[in-house]
């Protein structure tokens, strides 16, 4: 990582992740993102990454921010929460070690979705995407591999969120049908 992402100031650097990279190998059951990756996939990954700590209650993103860059969780657990249309803040999800944060604004660019807080003391690494792209450059087969992972992450989150749709759609059109 070449700067340190301006979002992530408050936090912890304890530096480049080749340190923490058999934690991150152990974490494979729980991390879709890296399911098909090797120890040596995984070490090379790591050089490319930096490692962050979070003090618990510590916002790590913040909703509506910019940002360019996504974080595999190591330790510790943080919660996703999306404000409503009332700008309340609604828990949507409680992410564990092994789980992958922020990918959408590293890919595409725009503003963080969720806000994400750290429920307890918690490890994240930290992935940019100018670092994806010196990946892609200088090891163009483990780039292939993680955007093929990360397409096949973000297909599949967007299939069951397209399920759900379809679910709360058919509930809604029975609640209503019984109306008339």
């Amino acid at each position: 990582m070449t700067e340190r992402p301006q979002q992530l100031a408050h936090l912890e650097n304890l530096g480049d992740a080749t340190r923490f990279a058999g934690q991150i190998y152990l974490l494979i059951p729980k991390c879709p993102l890296l399911e098909n990756f090797t120890p040596t996939e995984v070490n090379l990954l790591s050089h490319f990454m930096e490692v962050y700590r979070a003090a618990d209650n510590m916002e790590i993103i913040r909703e509506g921010d910019g940002g360019d860059f996504m974080l595999i969780v190591i330790q510790g657990r943080i919660e996703v929460r999306k404000r409503d249309r009332y700008n309340t803040p609604q828990l949507i999800a409680t992410v564990e070690p092994g789980h992958t944060l922020g990918e959408m604004s590293m890919i595409d660019g725009e503003p963080r979705y969720a806000t994400c807080v750290a429920m307890e003391p918690a490890l994240v690494a930290v992935l940019d995407r100018e670092s994806l792209a010196r990946i892609i450059l200088e090891q163009p087969l483990l780039g292939a591999k993680i955007l093929m992972e990360l397409v096949l992450m973000l297909s599949q989150r967007l299939r069951a969120t397209s399920n759900r749709l379809m679910e709360l759609l058919d509930a809604q059109g029975q609640n209503s049908a019984g109306v008339l």
